[in-house]
């Protein structure tokens, strides 16, 4: 039986449970469903509004603190909504996957879309950011875990932004088909 992986998931409100109840979200639900199984860990440090800049002054201390096996880094859309230039979103996840490396912590890297309001230059430049680091490091790439969702409108809050809790488990299902082949192949 592959042992156990623990999962470090640093996010945004997209993962830290925006305006709802923190055991409604998608990380509690796939932490609950690994507790049961007795398959995985998931520790969940999203904070709502954190920027790349932000997770990555936390990264240290996580990793020093968790010793987690991967890392789910699923950041850079508030950079994204408040303008920063893409080379700085790069630059800080750059540095995230570098400090995950060093610790001996595998990255999941998550792809983030923003808005069509941004404009086509900006959001090209922002948006293929994930799969150059990807194909560069050698990271597993997931998709955006809200294509399916963001054009469901029952699904989403009147921001256009975040899921309501009734995506919770579409999303927790979304993300675990991702990671759990990537946590138990290695060992």
């Amino acid at each position: 039986m592959a042992q156990a992986q623990s999962l470090l998931v640093l996010g945004d409100s997209l993962s830290a449970g925006y305006q709802m109840p923190l055991e409604k979200s998608w990380p509690s639900l796939l932490a609950a469903k690994w507790q049961q199984s007795g398959e995985h860990q998931l520790i969940n440090a999203s904070i709502s509004g954190e920027t790349t800049q932000g997770a990555l002054s936390r990264l240290p201390a996580l990793l020093s603190e968790h010793q987690p096996q991967w890392v789910l880094i699923e950041l850079g859309g508030n950079d994204g909504l408040r303008g920063f230039p893409p080379a700085v979103t790069e630059r800080n996840l750059r540095a995230m996957i570098t400090a995950a490396n060093a610790a001996n912590t595998k990255v999941i890297l998550t792809q983030i879309r923003l808005p069509p309001n941004y404009g086509a230059r900006y959001i090209k430049q922002f948006e293929q950011i994930y799969p150059m680091l990807a194909t560069q490091y050698q990271l597993p790439l997931m998709p955006f875990f809200l294509d399916d969702i963001a054009l469901r409108p029952e699904l989403m809050m009147n921001d256009g932004i975040h899921p309501k809790a009734e995506a919770q488990p579409q999303i927790s299902d979304t993300i675990g088909r991702f990671v759990e082949p990537l946590l138990t192949s290695t060992q």
